[in-house]
């Protein structure tokens, strides 16, 4: 598979103390509920960068379901067209799969910054199925940006219950905050998902 281009440090984004936002997953397509989650956490955290991590394969879903890595990249690239949203494919460089892993190798790669883990509350429901989730929470601060038919039943998941003390408000300081922690940014709900443009019958053709 060709990997140019997977992953450039990128200027600017790593000078020290940063706040970084980071969203990961399939992005099988990238779509408009990514980048709504985004500037939400950009706006809500002030944020200095969202960085789009995207998977080469989610250890939740089959590969025969996949675009390539390189398509999946390119229309991600696309889609942000954001001077503060970057999008590589570290996990490669990385050498990781989980995202526990992938949290562990940025943080020893880059001390020195403030990352926060990014997701809508349709993943906050279904993080407990990831690998060692709990550690997850401990390695940084978790923002969940509310997403349509899960918004309420997210805030009585297993997850919210676990770290229901660790609950904080969404500010700027939010990045900062001693794990774990963990905060909900009310956002006007976005309906577009990749499951939906799939289901559409939505076809890569970069």
């Amino acid at each position: 598979m060709q990997q140019a281009s997977i992953w450039t440090r990128p200027p600017r984004a790593s000078a020290n103390g940063l706040r970084i936002g980071l969203l990961g997953g399939s992005f099988n397509p990238a779509h408009d509920g990514h980048l709504h989650v985004s500037l939400s956490a950009l706006k809500a955290l002030e944020l200095d960068y969202v960085w789009w991590l995207i998977s080469p394969q989610n250890p939740l879903k089959h590969a025969r379901d996949m675009a390539g890595l390189n398509t999946r990249l390119a229309a991600a690239r696309l889609k942000a067209r954001h001077p503060r949203i970057l999008v590589a494919a570290i996990e490669v460089e990385l050498g990781t799969r989980y995202t526990v892993d992938t949290l562990r190798r940025l943080k020893a790669r880059f001390p020195t910054l403030r990352f926060v883990w990014l997701m809508g509350s349709d993943n906050l429901l279904q993080i407990p199925r990831w690998r060692n989730w709990r550690e997850i929470f401990h390695l940084v601060p978790v923002a969940t940006v509310t997403r349509p038919g899960t918004a309420l039943r997210a805030r009585f998941g297993s997850a919210v219950q676990v770290f229901a003390k660790a609950r904080k408000p969404p500010s700027k300081t939010f990045p900062a905050q001693t794990t774990p922690a963990w905060t909900l940014i009310e956002a006007r709900h976005h309906p577009q998902s990749a499951t939906l443009l799939r289901a559409q019958g939505f076809k890569p053709s970069l």
